[in-house]
């Protein structure tokens, strides 16, 4: 049965301690992915896994992956051709294959970054991709994946294509769709409404679709 890592970015813009426990006690792994440390020091969690380059965790942090005794740590040369992000997406995939991952601290700080960690997590294929922040859960959905809100009647809901010829049913909302094509990064399913249990299925392409708390 595949697991569930959590994967927590290295953003300096970090989830809420109340969030970070949460998330790490629904997963069965937690990636601390540099700075990502901190961020789960702060909440008074521990990883099982760091990957970086230590060029962002803090002096503390710096010294706990120096002298880590309590988790495995992969750290890589900072004059490296590739994020820290995709080097702990390659280690979840090596270490848990056809894991589920949930990602955190993923969307804060310097916009550029911002669009790789999404480019990044589009493409980790193995399994479903999740991205929980304080007040947003967003899922990237692939063609043939659905996704299922219960519960969330009145909260704001959008969908964005990031894949060329997606298409997307959607039920439960406000304004629904049926098979509608939406243009890459176009703002057709922007700022929905959840009415009742919504589902929504990505027909063609990929897409991503944002709930607000």
């Amino acid at each position: 049965m595949a697991c569930k890592v959590l994967v927590v970015c290295g953003s300096p813009v970090v989830a809420s301690a109340d969030l970070l426990r949460r998330l790490a006690g629904e997963c069965d792994h937690v990636v601390a992915v540099d700075r990502g440390l901190d961020a789960l020091l702060g909440a008074g969690l521990g990883c099982d896994v760091y990957v970086g380059d230590a060029d962002t965790v803090s002096d503390a942090g710096r010294e706990l992956v120096d002298a880590a005794t309590d988790f495995e740590v992969e750290r890589h040369d900072p004059y490296k051709d590739y994020t820290d992000l995709a080097l702990a997406l390659d280690s979840v995939r090596r270490r848990w294959p056809g894991a589920e991952v949930v990602a955190t601290c993923a969307t804060g700080g310097r916009p550029d970054m911002a669009l790789s960690v999404l480019g990044l997590l589009t493409g980790y294929e193995d399994a479903p991709v999740w991205i929980a922040e304080d007040k947003v859960v967003a899922r990237i959905l692939r063609a043939g994946e659905s996704w299922t809100i219960e519960g969330h009647e009145g909260s704001t809901f959008s969908i964005i294509a990031i894949a060329p010829g997606t298409a997307v049913s959607e039920h439960g909302l406000e304004w629904e769709l049926d098979h509608a094509p939406l243009g890459l990064l176009a703002d057709t399913g922007i700022s929905n409404v959840v009415r009742s249990t919504a589902t929504i299925k990505v027909r063609t392409g990929s897409a991503i679709a944002y709930l607000y708390m």
